[in-house]
């Protein structure tokens, strides 16, 4: 009788262990689950469609093809917030709560960021803001669950106002009428309040905007009569084609000159018939020379048969940035991926970028630009002025 319970005692210890040892590898072959949140149709598709494509090469970048970190697979969801404000904190709360993902990436535009800051505070969980720029993300609406590797507004504004605001120009701004606007507007104000140049006129206009005549009209006449070098800014993402639109209007006649911040590569082929044109930019895939863009642009025109454009950069920096943090933290725990990212510094396809602890806004370089233009390529080329580093720009705290 004993040996039958020491035989069935055995038994029960070798099963436990295999129980135990069956159990762990199940926990550590659960994936690790992401949702890109993100506008998928609606006016900025190009945008999302570019955000999601770097998102996927980031996450494979970074962990060497793999797509596993610590023998765990990443599986990504896609949800999409059809640019309304609503369905995107839908989806988010519905990722968080039914789908359990770890963290969120997204979306594209400022007013569904905004929206959905809230969720990701009451579910506490990581939203890492891509490619999103309004100040307010991380700055009024900011809450610690927040992080953006996209550039914010005032990054946006101080590269430009490098870029314009010399001595004694006079400059007026086009901007549409919603969060990205407003908050470009507002940070590219503050930054040329610093400087000698000056801001004398500010023209919004609805995002469906096509016809700008009459926003021309009020520019020109706020314009035409200021002294020194006069500047017409447009912040303007998507549809409406305000630079090619207001450019045949002549604004030269009065001495004015054209001037905006970097695009997507459909949208530079309005830039083509500016030569010479002054801005500032996120990205242009010949700028940055480092490994990570190297490789970017390597295979993105491999697969794609085109080079990586500005949006797929974005995505592919908060893939890489999520793969490091999860790393870092050895957890996929809020609380401990909050920990990691605070100050955590990474290299993406524009090289070095820093989550700065006190916002969760990364830092990153900027590229004041001039456009070239070459009759074998389809758009305006932003060629280096310089780079602006983060060293080189004050980006104000603003939560």
């Amino acid at each position: 009788m004993n040996k039958i319970l020491r035989t069935a005692a055995v038994c029960l210890a070798v099963c436990s262990v295999a129980f135990s040892v069956s159990s762990n590898n199940s926990f550590a072959a659960e994936p690790i689950k992401i949702a890109h949140v993100y506008g998928k149709t609606g006016p900025f598709e190009a945008y999302a469609k570019q955000s999601h494509v770097g998102l996927m090469m980031g996450l494979e970048y970074a962990t060497d093809g793999t797509m596993e970190i610590d023998g765990r697979t990443i599986e990504v969801i896609e949800k999409d917030t059809q640019l309304k404000p609503d369905i995107g904190r839908a989806m988010l709360a519905e990722a968080y709560g039914d789908d359990e993902v770890e963290l969120a990436v997204g979306p594209v535009s400022s007013g569904v960021a905004l929206a959905m800051l809230q969720v990701a505070e009451e579910y506490e969980k990581l939203l890492i803001v891509e490619p999103a720029v309004a100040d307010s993300i991380t700055g009024a609406n900011f809450n610690r669950y927040i992080f953006r590797t996209s550039r914010n507004s005032s990054q946006d504004a101080i590269a430009n106002a490098v870029a314009l605001a010399q001595d004694g120009a006079s400059i007026a701004t086009l901007a549409q009428d919603y969060a990205f606007g407003r908050d470009g507007v507002a940070a590219f104000k503050a930054a040329v309040a610093k400087t000698n140049a000056k801001l004398v006129f500010e023209e919004y206009a609805p995002t469906d905007t096509k016809d700008f005549t009459a926003s021309a009209q009020r520019i020109f006449n706020a314009l035409k009569d200021e002294p020194g070098r006069k500047f017409l800014f447009v912040v303007w993402a998507g549809g409406g084609n305000p630079l090619a639109k207001i450019n045949a209007m002549n604004p030269e006649r009065y001495g004015i000159e054209i001037a905006t911040g970097g695009n997507i590569l459909a949208a530079l082929t309005a830039y083509k018939a500016m030569p010479g044109m002054e801005g500032a930019t996120y990205y242009y895939y010949e700028i940055p020379q480092n490994p990570v863009n190297d490789w970017l642009v390597k295979e993105h025109q491999a697969r794609y048969n085109s080079p990586p454009d500005f949006f797929t950069a974005g995505g592919m920096a908060a893939g890489i940035a999520a793969v490091e943090a999860i790393r870092k933290a050895g957890s996929t725990d809020t609380e401990a991926l909050i920990t990691a990212m605070e100050g955590m510094q990474f290299e993406g396809p524009k090289g070095l970028m820093k989550f700065r602890a006190e916002d969760h806004q990364a830092l990153q370089s900027m590229y004041h630009f001039k456009i070239r233009v070459d009759p074998e390529v389809e758009w305006g080329i932003p060629e280096l002025v310089r780079e602006l580093t983060i060293e080189d720009m004050d980006i104000p705290i603003q939560n």
